[in-house]
């Protein structure tokens, strides 16, 4: 018997992503402030007013019942970042800073 699996407060888009209901937040959104800041999901929902704290802690379950997925969607989007990071020229205030620290 295949076993359905029922998220409360999350969906999955088309291509699968999933976001919390009702909103315009992806779910690797709630989890990348989990991760890089330390938030708890009551601090998160302070920052994120328009949630409710059930919707964070839904979004958190979700993560830790896919982890290994969700970290990897992580580190394809941050080499990702890293790529165009290297491929950018310069913007203009980049430019401007260095011509300053070298004194033109």
């Amino acid at each position: 018997m295949k076993m359905v699996e029922k998220h409360v407060h999350i969906r999955l888009d088309e291509r699968g992503r999933p976001w919390i209901d009702d909103t315009n937040v992806k779910v690797i959104e709630v989890v990348l402030d989990h991760l890089a800041y330390g938030w708890t999901a009551e601090t998160i929902q302070e920052n994120h007013p328009h949630l409710s704290l059930a919707q964070v802690y839904a979004a958190l379950a979700w993560y830790y019942d896919h982890q290994t997925e969700l970290d990897a969607e992580i580190e394809r989007q941050d080499e990702r970042l890293r790529a165009l990071r290297a491929a950018a020229a310069p913007s203009p205030l980049q430019r401007r800073i260095a011509a300053m620290r070298r004194g033109a």
